[in-house]
C-alpha cells in the first residue's frame, strides 16, 4: 500500500506537466482562430432608400394687428369731446376726438382779413395802372401836338424869311418905306421865337411821355407785387385752415379702439413733445399678422408670397381657439435679412380675422413646410464620409470597401438627400462609415 502511494506521488508531477502542455496548445489554437475571425470587420450596409423628404420648422408665433396706430394730437388744447371708447369699431374718417383751441379760428379770421386787404391792393394797383396808361396816352398826344406845332412854325418861319428878303429888295429900290421893312423883320423874328418854342414843347412833351412810361412800368410792377402778396395771403389761409382741421382727430383706417388714455377736459400737447401723450390706439384686426422667427440654419429654405401668387411655404397654425385646433395658410412675407442679435429671419403670415378669433398679443404654434423632395435618394448622416476632396460614402464591392463621391442636398433630421453619385442600387455602409478604410475587407451583417 505504501509502495503504491509513493508511486502515485512520483508520477503526479509528470501528469501535471503533461496537462499544462495540452492547455497551452489549446489556448494557442483559440488565439489563432480569434485573430483570424476579427480580421474581417462586420458592417451594417444596404441600398440607400428612396423616399419623400420634408423639411419642417416648428416655431412659436405671435399675433399682431395688420395695422396699428397711436392717435396723437398735432396741436395743443383741451379735449372738448371723445366719441369712442375701447372695443368700439370705427370707420376711416370718423371723428374720434375734438380739441378746443379757439386761437386757430381767430388765426384763420386774421388770415382772411389779410387776404381781403391784399385783394384790395391788387385792385388799387390795377386802377393806378389804368390811370398811368391814360396819362401816357395823353403825353403821347402832347408830343404829337408839339410836333404839329413845329411844322406850323417852320412854315411861318419860311414865309417871313422870304418876306424879309423881298421887303429888303423893295426898300433898296425905294418902293416901300423903312417902317414896313421893320415890321416885316419883327414878324420874322416872332416866327423864329415861335419855332424855338414849338421845338421846346416837343422836348417837354417827350419828357412827360417818358415820365408816364415809368409810371406805367411802376404800376405794372406794383400789380405783380400785390398779386404775389395775394398768393401769400391765400397760402396763409390754407395753412390756417389746415391747422384748424387738427382740432378734429379722425380715424386713419377702419379698426377697433384698443386703448384710451384721455378724458374730456384733459390738456393735450403736440405729438413728440411727450412720449407718453398717446390719446387712443386704433388697430385693424380684420386681418392679423402671425410673426415667427426662423433660425439661420433654416432661413435659406423660406419662400414667401411676395407677388401674391400663392407661392409661399405652407404653414399649419395651431391654436385651441381654431376649429379642429389648426389652420392652413402660407408664408406671406419675410424681412429678407437676419436679425443681428438673434440671427433669425422674421416671417409673417396674414390671416383673415373677420370673425375676430385671433386676439392681438396671442401666441400660437406654427409648423412650416420649408422644402419637399419626392422620390429622393436618402442616406443616414452616419453613412457620409467627410474628406478634403468632398463628401463621400463607402460602397461594398466584393466584400471590400471603396469610396464613392456624392453630392448632398436637403438634410432632414438624421437623413440627408444624395443628389448625385448614387442610383439606389449600390450597397452602402450605413453606420460607422468614417472608421473604414478603402480596400478594407468587411462582412455585411445587416441589410435594412
Amino acid at each position: 500500500m505504501t509502495k503504491s502511494i509513493n508511486h502515485f506521488i512520483a508520477i503526479l508531477p509528470l501528469c501535471i506537466t503533461a496537462l499544462t502542455g495540452c492547455n497551452n496548445k489549446v489556448s494557442n489554437v483559440a488565439s489563432e482562430t480569434s485573430a483570424n475571425a476579427t480580421s474581417v470587420d462586420r458592417v451594417t450596409a444596404g441600398a440607400p432608400t428612396k423616399k419623400t423628404l420634408q423639411l419642417f420648422t416648428e416655431q412659436p408665433g405671435r399675433v399682431t394687428p395688420f395695422e396699428e396706430a397711436p392717435i396723437l394730437s398735432k396741436i395743443s388744447g383741451y379735449v372738448e369731446s371723445i366719441h369712442f371708447d375701447i372695443g368700439d369699431n370705427v370707420s376711416k374718417g370718423q371723428l374720434l376726438i375734438r380739441i378746443f383751441a379757439p386761437e386757430y379760428k381767430d388765426l384763420l379770421e386774421q388770415k382772411r382779413g389779410l387776404y381781403g386787404q391784399a385783394e384790395a391792393e391788387v385792385k388799387q394797383t390795377e386802377a393806378q395802372l389804368v390811370a398811368a396808361e391814360a396819362a401816357l396816352n395823353s403825353a403821347k398826344a402832347l408830343v404829337t401836338q408839339a410836333q404839329a406845332g413845329v411844322v406850323r412854325t417852320d412854315a411861318e418861319y419860311a414865309r417871313w424869311d422870304s418876306e424879309v428878303k423881298r421887303i429888303e429888295q423893295l426898300v433898296s429900290k425905294g418902293a416901300v418905306t423903312e417902317k414896313l421893312a421893320e415890321e416885316t423883320t419883327s414878324q420874322f423874328k416872332a416866327s423864329i421865337a415861335a419855332r424855338q418854342e414849338a421845338i421846346a414843347n416837343i422836348e417837354s412833351a417827350k419828357a412827360r411821355q417818358n415820365e408816364m412810361d415809368a409810371k406805367v412800368l411802376t404800376a405794372q410792377a406794383d400789380i405783380e407785387a400785390a398779386k404775389a402778396k395775394l398768393k401769400v395771403a391765400q397760402a396763409e389761409i390754407a395753412q390756417a385752415e389746415t391747422m384748424l382741421t387738427y382740432t378734429e382727430i379722425l380715424a386713419p383706417f377702419d379698426g377697433i379702439i384698443i386703448s384710451r388714455n384721455v378724458d374730456t377736459g384733459h390738456y393735450v400737447q403736440p405729438a413728440g413733445s411727450n412720449p407718453q401723450n398717446t390719446l387712443l390706439t386704433i388697430a385693424n384686426v380684420a386681418t392679423v399678422r402671425v410673426s415667427i422667427n426662423i433660425p439661420e440654419s433654416e432661413a435659406a429654405w423660406v419662400t414667401a408670397d411676395f407677388d401674391n401668387q400663392n407661392a409661399g411655404d405652407p404653414v399649419t397654425i395651431f391654436s385651441p381657439i381654431l376649429p379642429g385646433g389648426n389652420l392652413q395658410s402660407r408664408i406671406t412675407r419675410t424681412s429678407r435679412q437676419l436679425d443681428s442679435q438673434s440671427r433669425t429671419l422674421t416671417a409673417e403670415i396674414d390671416i383673415d380675422n373677420q370673425e375676430l378669433k385671433f386676439l392681438p398679443g396671442a401666441y400660437v404654434t406654427t409648423k412650416t413646410l420649408l422644402e419637399k423632395r419626392e422620390n429622393a435618394i436618402a442616406l443616414p448622416i452616419s453613412a457620409v464620409v467627410k474628406t478634403a476632396e468632398g463628401d463621400k460614402c463607402c460602397i461594398v464591392i466584393d466584400n471590400k470597401i471603396t469610396h464613392r463621391a456624392i453630392q448632398l442636398g436637403l438634410r432632414v433630421g438624421d437623413e440627408v438627400e444624395v443628389t448625385s453619385g448614387l442610383d439606389g442600387s449600390e450597397t452602402v455602409v450605413l453606420l460607422r462609415a468614417n472608421s473604414l478604410q478603402v480596400g478594407q475587407a468587411v462582412a455585411i451583417i445587416k441589410k435594412p
